[in-house]
């Protein structure tokens, strides 16, 4: 009869241990009673970059990387990207179930009323640099606001906590708004709450003389629907951060100012800027197989293809180039788009990276349709931090709520010296 355990033999010893396994794995801390004496501390994993490790359970976010599925509370991207308004995506990761008409009338008034940010933030932005990086002025208005709202720091209160998180979703757009502002030399916009989620950013980063901006409909359903692909992706290097941080009990501005650093990086968050960069300098179709052949050669890389997770077409990615479509239809297309279909073309068919694994991304189009919208480079990392803010928040209060969460500490396999003497410095 079969049993839900995993027996292992210590070669070293001859002993043989039985632990038990649980939802596909085993407790890092039942390998410690393996050892070589009781002096021993006991056996440990090695993982760099967590390669194969849970830290956490969850309830928000599912991903099987070689079906390409992604789904939020058990909705299928595809369903919620095509159905759902952000907002509602908003509610269904923080509540875990979709909102009715009343919750999300009542929510989204809520987060209207949250959108202005301090005077005082707007004199912090002043004094940043002309060319300031709109990401780094981000993730630093995002940490000062934890100064606006000492009463954040009261995590265990699940009201004040609520509060707190809502007024993050509704400020993100506003604060990022007034970061691209601020890069341009350009005054600010203040929110417009008779627009909508999208549509009040779109305002707020655009408006010049006109007395009331009206954003293109198709721009602002696909950026709705871009900030909802971004929404959440399980136990990434910015939402690991983000539950890291939170572990210690830290105020939520604090713990995704460090989330958004982590996003900041050109590995994670800036990806669709890398893919932007090589297509221009690919520059016409005609290039492409010279460019696929540096790229196997080890002289480039083949920005916007493959994934950590995905070993599959990522599912955002199709919903995106679907996006793409319409966007270009409406406000005229990217030049670049020829050249990426093509190059997806010609890679989906030679072997070297179908072996590989190596699917389109949902780097590979988004920045794209960023582009198109008069989003400049600089910003689409900002934009992936909006849309991520929710997922965030629902993971952070996630950790919150577990009881087998304690504060992060990972161990560390020592390689440095054996214990010495110290030399005083007259006779080094």
């Amino acid at each position: 009869m079969s049993k839900d355990t995993l027996t292992i033999t210590d070669n070293r010893t001859g002993k043989t241990y039985e632990v038990d396994i649980a939802n596909g794995t085993i407790k890092a801390m039942d390998l410690r009673k393996i050892k070589v004496s009781e002096e021993d501390f006991g056996l440990m994993t090695y993982d760099p970059a967590f390669q194969n490790t849970a830290s956490t359970s969850s309830k928000i976010t599912f991903i099987d990387g070689d079906k390409g599925i992604l789904e939020y509370r058990g909705y299928p991207i595809e369903q919620v990207a095509e159905k759902a308004s952000f907002l509602e995506v908003v509610w269904l990761l923080q509540n875990g179930e979709l909102p009715n008409a009343k919750q999300l009338e009542g929510f989204r008034n809520q987060v209207t009323m949250h959108t202005m940010v301090h005077e005082n933030m707007r004199e912090f932005i002043d004094g940043f640099r002309y060319d300031a990086h709109p990401m780094g002025i981000l993730l630093s208005t995002v940490g000062a606001l934890s100064t606006f709202y000492p009463e954040a720091k009261n995590v265990g209160d699940a009201t004040n906590r609520r509060i707190q998180m809502t007024r993050l979703v509704a400020k993100i757009p506003t604060l990022a708004a007034y970061a691209y502002r601020h890069r341009r030399g350009l005054p600010i916009v203040y929110p417009d709450n008779d627009l909508s989620y999208a549509g009040n950013f779109l305002n707020m980063m655009f408006k010049m003389t006109e007395p009331k901006y009206r954003p293109n409909p198709a721009v602002e359903k696909a950026l709705d629907v871009l900030f909802t692909l971004h929404a959440d992706h399980e136990q990434n290097c910015s939402t690991s951060t983000m539950r890291v941080v939170g572990s210690s009990k830290a105020d939520p501005y604090s713990a995704l100012a460090a989330a958004a650093a982590a996003l900041y990086g050109p590995l994670h968050g800036g990806a669709n800027e890398e893919v932007i960069y090589m297509l221009r300098k690919i520059g016409s179709k005609e290039r492409i197989p010279d460019f696929i052949k540096s790229v196997k050669a080890g002289e480039g890389k083949l920005m916007g293809f493959g994934h950590r997770v995905y070993k599959n077409y990522d599912p955002r990615a199709k919903v995106i180039k679907r996006l793409a479509d319409e966007v270009f239809d409406a406000i005229g297309k990217n030049p670049l788009i020829d050249i990426a279909i093509e190059l997806e073309k010609i890679a989906l068919e030679d072997e070297y990276f179908v072996k590989r694994k190596l699917y389109p991304n949902v780097d590979f189009y988004s920045g794209l349709i960023y582009e198109a919208m008069g989003i400049p480079l600089d910003m689409m990392t900002v934009l992936f931090a909006i849309g991520r803010t929710p997922g965030w928040l629902a993971q952070w209060e996630e950790l919150l709520n577990d009881p087998e969460q304690k504060i992060a500490r990972p161990r560390q396999v020592y390689l440095g010296p054996s214990r010495r003497e110290f030399v005083s410095i007259d006779k080094r």
